[in-house]
């Protein structure tokens, strides 16, 4: 018996799209708009010009991981400003704060993504407190409307946009052994896969357009023990988040293989590889990625600790996690080898 729930935000597609902006957040019945942004705001100051008396505000205090903090000022930034609805431009770091105001505000939000992480399509929220982060799923959080317009996403820096599709091609690659995977969840996460693969790491509009369907993947499918440990890792040792998923992807899948075969022959054929985890290592490095964990700030001494916390509250997996095997793949990851080989 097939079985599947399936949500999804408007979407605006194409050069151009942003010229609409005005319009949409009309559709959504609201009048006073706060934009949300990192420090680095170029885009949000573009929306506040093309916004003019619409734009309540900006906030631009959007960090990785959404700390709870940070959470709790931009509500309270929102409230004090009147504002009625939600404009994240940005990445992943902004689109999660978007939806932590939402998910206590029910404030609607309207995404415009800058980077390939599809956090816009999705109703996955995840809030750092203490030191973990705490991740779920609630309507509340999914934007009421996306704009994907490449110009937006072609100031992106070629590595950042190379480690930002390799975060999107995580979520396809999760989505296609998940244990509540649909027929169109698949479909989805081989297109976008091969999308994402061919795009990158230059081609903005196929890129967005690769990131938009395995962001659909992610909305719609669980995900195992490759986001776990990403989640893990990022929320406790505050590790950055799409080189993260660059450098534990092979391995999560190297762990999965045996599990998964028909998942594993269909990544590997949309990226063009004998293999899914040794193919999504080589692409990463192609793009000139940090495999080990070690260079991105990873403490050795903190393995243990990782691979007790990913097991202790795992995610849905199709192989069992098994701690001493958890704990081997934190190490190769750390050590940046190649699955199946050497360093």
């Amino acid at each position: 018996m097939i079985s599947f729930a399936f949500h999804s935000p408007r979407v605006l597609f194409g050069a151009g799209s942003l010229s609409h902006l005005e319009r949409e957040i009309e559709l959504l019945g609201a009048r006073r708009a706060l934009v949300l942004s990192t420090p680095q705001r170029r885009a949000a100051d573009d929306i506040k010009r093309r916004l003019a008396g619409r734009c309540a505000g900006i906030f631009d205090g959007a960090v990785m991981h959404v700390p709870i903090e940070v959470a709790r000022a931009a509500r309270e930034e929102a409230r004090r400003l009147d504002a009625d609805c939600a404009i994240a431009v940005g990445g992943g770091s902004t689109i999660g704060l978007a939806k932590a105001i939402a998910l206590e505000s029910g404030l609607p939000i309207l995404a415009i993504p800058t980077t390939y992480s599809g956090s816009e399509m999705t109703p996955v929220f995840g809030i750092t407190e203490g030191g973990q982060k705490k991740t779920g799923r609630d309507v509340r959080a999914l934007p009421r409307t996306v704009i994907y317009d490449p110009a937006v996403i072609a100031p992106l820096p070629p590595k950042i946009a190379a480690m930002s599709g390799m975060n999107a091609i995580a979520h396809g690659c999760e989505g296609l052994y998940a244990e509540n995977v649909a027929p169109v969840h698949a479909l989805l996460a081989e297109e976008g896969i091969r999308a994402l693969a061919g795009g990158l790491p230059g081609e903005g509009e196929r890129c967005l357009y690769g990131a938009w369907l395995c962001g659909l993947v992610l909305a719609g499918a669980a995900m195992g023990l490759h986001h776990k440990l990403c989640h893990t890792l990022g929320g406790t040792f505050n590790l950055p988040h799409a080189e993260t998923h660059a450098a534990v992807l092979p391995h999560a899948l190297a762990y999965n293989q045996s599990a998964a075969p028909e998942a594993m022959r269909r990544i590997a054929a949309a990226l063009n590889a004998k293999e899914a985890p040794s193919g999504v290592y080589d692409l990463a490095r192609r793009f000139g990625a940090s495999m080990a964990l070690r260079d991105l700030g990873m403490p050795e001494s903190g393995l243990d600790r990782a691979a007790e916390m990913a097991t202790m509250q795992p995610y849905p997996n199709p192989r069992p996690l098994e701690r001493r095997a958890v704990r081997q793949l934190l190490q190769d990851a750390w050590e940046g080898r190649r699955p199946g080989g050497s360093v």
